[in-house]
């Protein structure tokens, strides 16, 4: 096959810490474009492939066709993982946030580059962005917006929306991108538009993506055969705080409390298989400037009993539900 293949952000760090060998199984809970499922494949690994996106296990087909007693290619959430896994993985691998492929999509809705619907779903069913921002109450996208974007203009730009709305119901991104920047303004030379930290909090909202990936989590953390390897790569600090707590927590390096300094709880059901995260290389961040954010955090599952799944780790927002979304 001589075609352009996709290269997934810290491919090359990814294997290195998986180290994936002829006939290892390897969940890849992200499948996307293929990128670490083909690399996988081509060291002779097994690969049980999961993605929520309809498009994107139509785009598996011909990997598909080219490994066909080696992949298996299923439309599934990566929190539903443990409904494919008859046997105990040797890696789980996630690659949290948006794909490249969905970004580019203008009628998928996740980007104002250009003008689309303001949909955002991954699964492509349920509530869209739209949906959301046209109702819910304002005090509840302000929260939204702080919480999931980190955006400190987050009462303004709620109060602008409810106002707008009134009017005339937002439907495409460019709408609403072009309605956030005429409130807060862009200096020449601003990096980052004033409307991304916005459409990054609808799109975690629309799909629950903190709470994918909690379930997510515990569920590698279930299914992993003893010495097994759960990669993740985040892309943004909610993501990578995340996995650092669980991390943290299950392999007991949280900060111990002066009052408690005798640990009791379970035995460590993983062992860190680096301290901190690995980034980039300059050379793939000037290939692909959108790898500039990646981290990735490796743990070893240890022989230790599963932990209780409590989301508390985690520090998850109560926010306002809209048809079943949110928590």
């Amino acid at each position: 096959m001589n075609e352009a293949r996709h290269i997934p952000v810290l491919l090359n760090e990814v294997l290195a810490a998986l180290q994936p060998t002829a006939n290892d199984l390897i969940l890849d809970g992200t499948f996307g474009a293929g990128g670490y499922t083909r690399a996988f494949l081509e060291k002779g690994a097994r690969v049980i492939a999961l993605d929520q996106d309809p498009e994107a296990i139509k785009m598996g087909d011909a990997l598909l066709a080219e490994y066909p007693a080696k992949l298996q290619l299923h439309q599934l959430k990566f929190s539903q993982l443990e409904e494919v896994c008859i046997e105990a993985p040797s890696a789980v691998v996630l690659d949290i946030g948006v794909s490249s492929m969905q970004i580019d999509s203008a009628e998928r809705g996740f980007s104002f580059q250009n003008d689309g619907p303001l949909d955002m779903r991954m699964a492509q069913q349920g509530p869209t962005a739209a949906d959301v921002v046209n109702g819910l109450k304002a005090n509840d996208l302000a929260r939204i917006f702080y919480l999931f974007g980190e955006e400190r203009h987050a009462g303004r730009i709620a109060r602008m929306i409810d106002q707008q709305r009134q009017h005339r119901r937002f439907s495409t991104t460019r709408q609403l991108a072009q309605m956030i920047e005429k409130l807060i303004g862009r200096k020449p030379g601003d990096h980052l538009h004033p409307a991304t930290r916005v459409f990054q909090a609808l799109r975690i909202y629309v799909n629950n993506e903190l709470g994918e990936l909690a379930d997510a989590l515990f569920a590698a953390e279930a299914v992993l055969r003893v010495g097994g390897k759960l990669g993740v790569v985040t892309f943004h600090s909610l993501e990578d705080r995340m996995v650092k707590r669980f991390f943290a927590e299950r392999s007991n390096q949280s900060a111990p409390s002066r009052y408690a300094p005798v640990y009791q709880g379970p035995q460590p059901s993983f062992d860190l298989l680096f301290k901190g995260v690995k980034v980039p290389t300059e050379q793939e961040v000037a290939l692909n400037p959108r790898a500039r954010s990646a981290k990735l955090r490796v743990g070893v599952r240890t022989g230790a009993a599963t932990h209780k799944r409590d989301p508390g780790i985690f520090g998850l927002p109560e926010l306002a539900t809209f048809e079943g979304i949110g928590r």
